[in-house]
């Protein structure tokens, strides 16, 4: 009969940071601290609750070193980048990238390659809400004819969210509506009167393939997309 393999310990290149146990200690008793500014003694706290705070605190853990690996990589990475455009300059005269700083580098191989992307950061002034009296006086006079698809976007992209953003993709979104009635089209120029660049986002972004006719395979940084 073959002896069961152990399971292999999972190890991590990710050293955990210390962080509170959420013990508190007095009197001779251990408490935990609770949301509300509390102390519960430990031993009322339920056997699910210590095991979840436990996993928590041990996920947390390794997540708070991994966000300082990832802020230093970033700032090494443009600093390459930046130190990358001006030897070229000094030594060849030649510029990378186009005018707005857009850019992709390559790996002599093709089987690597780093992308930088500047996009405008685009905020809206007091225009927009010329342009939501527009179309509010279309969609009532089109009543049954306004479908709830259009509807649902107009009303979508004049939400705001908790921070009192409206949303730039319903937005754009209404701008792509082709829609002849002079009310809309002037709505749709309010908007693009409301348009402000109030400055610039730079996303840099790295790519592998296993062969130089495979496809690029992103490389996933983001936790959500890894």
């Amino acid at each position: 009969m073959t002896e069961p393999t152990p399971e292999t310990p999972r190890t991590s290149q990710f050293n955990p940071a210390p962080i509170p146990d959420g013990r508190v200690f007095a009197n001779g008793n251990t408490y935990m601290a609770n949301a509300k500014g509390g102390l519960d003694p430990i031993e009322t706290v339920n056997a699910q609750d210590l095991l979840m705070d436990e996993t928590v605190r041990k996920i947390v853990s390794y997540a708070l070193p991994l966000q300082e690996q990832i802020a230093r990589f970033k700032a090494h990475t443009n600093s390459d980048i930046v130190a990358l455009e001006e030897l070229l300059a000094q030594e060849y005269g030649a510029k990378i990238g186009g005018k707005k700083g857009n850019m992709t580098l390559l790996s002599h191989d093709g089987l690597f390659k780093v992308t930088v992307s500047v996009a405008d950061r685009i905020d809206f002034g007091p225009e927009l809400q010329i342009a939501k009296q527009l179309l509010d006086e279309c969609l009532n006079e089109w009543a049954a004819d306004a479908g709830p698809e259009l509807r649902s976007i107009v009303t979508r992209a004049f939400n705001t969210d908790k921070t009192g953003q409206i949303n730039r993709s319903e937005i754009f979104m209404l701008l792509r509506q082709d829609i002849a009635d002079e009310r809309w089209q002037q709505a749709m120029k309010a908007i693009r009167m409301a348009m402000r660049v109030v400055g610039t986002a730079s996303y840099t972004r790295c790519y592998q393939r296993s062969s130089v006719d495979a496809p690029w395979q992103y490389i996933a940084i983001d936790l959500a997309k890894a």
